[in-house]
């Protein structure tokens, strides 16, 4: 939040006239907007549907429950101001309101003023499209969460060890700042207070709090790279990045891997490959469904941020998006500029977002998906050759609790070629 309060500062004294947050939380923003307000001595305003325009020090502004009456009202305000409204979504396809706003941009930059537009998706009418600064308000950070459970720490008079602290500050990461709140309020009405088994319930809370989001959910690495059959190149090649987030490798000045791409014949074990990076590396894994994402309706960009402000939030983590064709398939529309928005921030991103993607159809793909850059490498996935067969098998029989030295495996890898995994 502290770098997010640093780019609205600057914005607000480069005289931006709307900014839009995209966020769930509006208390937690309307907080850090009125410290940042009283700071740089500006007056903040505060308009929902309900209660209509309020300043800061609770004094209402008569009949300005709509939009249009409220847009209207700080045409009139002259002091330097911040102007925060949560509730303008549905208003912005309305003419007389979109007229409103264009007249804003023009009158509030002589006056120190910036209107503060908060909503959980990116709606942009088209007329303002160039006036309008789009900013994704991030979850709780590590610095966040740990905020939050030293000041519980202090209510409650608790003294949690210092590695248990750190492994429910880990754990909290990726939910919001209102989640987290319920979350320890459970642990602590349970009565074990931050005990080492609340760290599962604080698991299973997580997992319900991701599934929420439609498009994300948490896999158990269950797979293991010693349950992989083959793949050598790839093995070796994860191998020789597995320090890749490490403080170490920071330090020394190496860039932080970006992700893989696997393409190639169905049933071959790209999936388990992607379980077993995660477990390799001891990071979370989530896993988009990436048709859902496209399947849904709506605004498959809105989706997709949310979607990455999540696994940014619970950085470093291995995101796998399986069959990534089901979604990026070339369309046209909103699904273009979904693509658009993937494209920019696997080029940009600056978190530890490793993504791992699987294809069996590469065919349909846009060839910018592809370039040099979006991945740090890109691993066909073939037919499993005869040596590959045997350590298949090897490997399944073991899984089974047989001896694979009790069966004549050469033979049965020489007659089963062309198969798959």
């Amino acid at each position: 939040m502290k770098a997010l309060i640093g780019q609205i500062r600057t914005l607000l004294k480069a005289r931006y006239p709307i900014l839009l947050l995209v966020t769930y939380e509006e208390d937690r923003v309307q907080r850090a907007l009125a410290d940042l307000c009283a700071s740089e001595e500006r007056a903040l305003y505060q308009w929902t549907r309900t209660q209509g325009l309020i300043a800061f020090d609770g004094t209402e502004v008569a009949d300005t429950y709509l939009a249009d009456r409220a847009l209207q009202a700080i045409e009139s305000v002259d002091e330097s101001a911040v102007f925060v409204f949560s509730d303008l979504d549905p208003d912005l396809t309305n003419a007389s309101v979109i007229r409103r706003l264009r007249d804003l941009v023009r009158l509030m930059g002589p006056k120190k003023q910036t209107l503060c537009v908060m909503s959980d998706r990116v709606t942009v009418p088209r007329e303002l499209a160039k006036d309008v600064a789009i900013l994704d308000v991030p979850l709780p950070d590590a610095v966040d969460v740990s905020g939050l459970l030293a000041g519980l720490e202090k209510r409650h008079k608790l003294k949690i060890p210092a590695d248990r602290r750190e492994a429910f500050v880990r754990g909290s990461l990726g939910l919001t700042e209102r989640e987290i709140k319920r979350l320890y309020s459970r642990i602590l009405i349970g009565g074990t207070r931050f005990a080492e088994e609340d760290l599962r319930t604080l698991s299973e809370e997580k997992s319900r709090a991701i599934r929420k989001s439609r498009f994300l959910e948490f896999w158990d690495t269950l797979g293991t790279m010693s349950k992989v059959g083959g793949m050598d190149n790839l093995k070796r090649w994860l191998e020789e990045r597995r320090m890749g987030f490490s403080d170490k490798a920071k330090d020394f000045g190496l860039p932080e891997p970006k992700g893989v791409f696997m393409l190639g014949v169905q049933g071959c074990g790209k999936s388990l490959m992607a379980k077993a990076v995660a477990d390799l590396w001891q990071l979370p894994l989530l896993r988009l469904d990436v048709a859902a994402v496209f399947s849904a309706g709506g605004n498959e960009e809105n989706s997709l941020r949310e979607t990455v402000r999540v696994a940014e939030s619970l950085a470093p983590v291995v995101l796998w998006i399986d069959e990534i064709e089901k979604g990026f398939d070339g369309r046209s529309g909103g699904g273009g500029e979904a693509f658009g928005y993937f494209l920019t921030w696997m080029q940009e991103k600056t978190k530890p977002v490793f993504v791992v993607a699987t294809a069996n159809e590469v065919r349909v793909l846009p060839p910018e998906l592809l370039r040099k850059g979006r991945f740090d490498e890109i691993f066909f996935v073939d037919l499993p050759n005869v040596h590959e067969r045997l350590d298949i098998l090897e490997i399944h029989l073991r899984n089974r609790r047989r001896d694979p030295h009790d069966f004549d495996l050469t033979q049965v890898a020489e007659e089963t070629d062309r198969f798959s995994g």
